[in-house]
């Protein structure tokens, strides 16, 4: 299961308790990675057991899910990291953390239209190969 999947498959309240195992399970991410997401921030205080198991929660779960589509746009590290700090903070930080969405939504625009220039220059050269061929293959 991928991280954008998380929330299908949810325990009911006061059950939700995964251990690290079972979120690397779900989320497709490595116990390194969730352990260092919480070591740099990323992860707000994940509960531990009496025996200091890390416990996540759904909430946790729905959390990484958001971090997932934060790497898909390619904001950095840094600026999630911000955007936990903010989230910490609490609503009156909303105004900083619109904004630092609204910049990654620019962001993530400007790369689409890049893409789909791309994408315009390869199918304008397949044609060509396409007509070439065609072309090579007539009597």
């Amino acid at each position: 299961m991928t991280v954008t999947e998380t929330r299908t498959q949810v325990k009911p309240d006061g059950q939700d308790h995964y251990t690290i195992s079972e979120v690397v399970d779900r989320t497709g991410l490595s116990a390194y990675t969730l352990r260092w997401y919480e070591r740099i921030g990323l992860m707000p205080h994940i509960d531990r057991s009496h025996t200091g198991q890390r416990r996540y929660s759904d909430r946790d779960l729905n959390w990484l899910s958001f971090v997932g589509k934060l790497r898909l746009t390619g904001m950095p590290v840094a600026d999630m990291v911000r955007y936990a700090e903010l989230v910490r903070e609490g609503q009156h930080t909303f105004p900083q953390r619109q904004e630092l969405l609204e910049q990654t939504r620019r962001d993530v625009r400007a790369r689409i239209t890049e893409l789909q220039d791309t994408l315009a220059v390869l199918d304008y050269k397949i044609d060509n190969y396409a007509c070439a061929r065609r072309a090579s293959e007539r009597p």
